[in-house]
């Protein structure tokens, strides 16, 4: 069984390639809810909601996250009643079915580790999508002009186009790993941690109470793959964040975020002198095209992530 720590668009592109290589029932994703908020009264959780969307074939492929063809008169009504301050969250109206579902669902008593479960099932998934934790845990970010922002209201309201100078996991230190993804990161043959930011994608999962020291316990068997490629991010503010927090937007710079809970780094083959870099921050580095641009290209890195490990991939 292969684990994967997943934040939103590229660790659902690599799962998309995982289950080209491998049974999608050997397939577990540990996801991160740090991005979760309450947003019209209901309960979203964006890369629980990515993922799914993705491997159901159901995505907006223009955007990588939503669902293809989805329409928008909830969202033209609520704006002609309260204004667009009301919208800048947008919801479409297929969308609004998985969120009224899940908000119905907790509120009923569901765990969200079930609700996630139906809604995989629903979409004829067949992988464990598995929230992070059942407790709330809310990313929130420090802009260097000295205020905070909920991490919806950094990325969706504000385009990620605030300098921030601190991120902090509200709640992490009290909330508990759920037990399911727990027992995937334990028992799995291999971990894989996808290409998601490692600052607010990763960084959200490892601030779980027995996370990292679960993994780095086991680190010889955990792989790792760069966001980073060319000094730049494929998608995302990783490489503003890297920088800004005091680090390098590189492969180097995420082997210094990663080294601790992982052993090997994926990186781009144009990066290829970054290898060195990537060795000194305690990680080892292999070379593969690691740029998702289809379905193909994300089998072909899959099937490097399992190379990487060896006898366990």
């Amino acid at each position: 069984m292969i684990a994967v720590l997943c934040g939103g668009v590229g660790a659902a592109r690599l799962l998309t390639g995982l289950v080209q290589v491998v049974e999608e029932e050997q397939l577990a994703a540990v996801v991160n809810t740090g991005d979760d908020a309450v947003m019209h009264g209901l309960y979203i959780c964006p890369d629980l909601d990515t993922i799914t969307y993705t491997l159901s074939g159901s995505v907006n492929p223009a955007t990588g996250w939503g669902l293809e063809g989805e329409s928008w008169q909830a969202m033209e009504a609520l704006e002609r009643i309260g204004g667009p301050e009301r919208t800048w969250f947008r919801l479409g109206d297929r969308d609004l079915g998985t969120h009224l579902y899940r908000t119905g669902r907790l509120a009923e008593g569901a765990s969200l580790t079930e609700v996630s479960a139906e809604i995989a099932r629903a979409f004829g998934l067949r992988l464990r999508l598995l929230p992070m934790s059942d407790d709330p845990v809310r990313t929130e970010l420090i802009a260097k002009s000295g205020g905070r922002l909920a991490f919806q209201e950094y990325f969706v309201q504000h385009r990620h186009e605030v300098a921030v100078e601190a991120v902090s996991f509200l709640g992490a230190e009290e909330a508990a790993p759920s037990p399911a993804a727990m027992e995937a990161l334990a028992r799995a043959d291999l971990v894989v941690v996808a290409p998601s930011n490692p600052v607010v994608s990763i960084g959200p999962i490892l601030a779980l109470p027995g996370v990292s020291e679960l993994l780095s316990s086991r680190r010889e068997s955990v792989v790792a793959v760069s966001p980073i490629v060319g000094g730049k991010a494929l998608k995302g503010p990783a490489d503003r964040l890297l920088v800004e927090l005091g680090g390098q937007a590189s492969a180097a710079g995420v082997a210094a975020r990663l080294a601790r809970v992982a052993a090997t780094l994926v990186i781009d083959e144009g990066d290829s002198s970054e290898q060195g870099a990537v060795s000194a921050a305690g990680m080892r580095p292999v070379l593969a095209p690691a740029v998702m641009s289809d379905g193909r290209a994300a089998a072909v890195l899959a099937e490097a992530v399992l190379a990487a490990a060896g006898p366990l991939g």
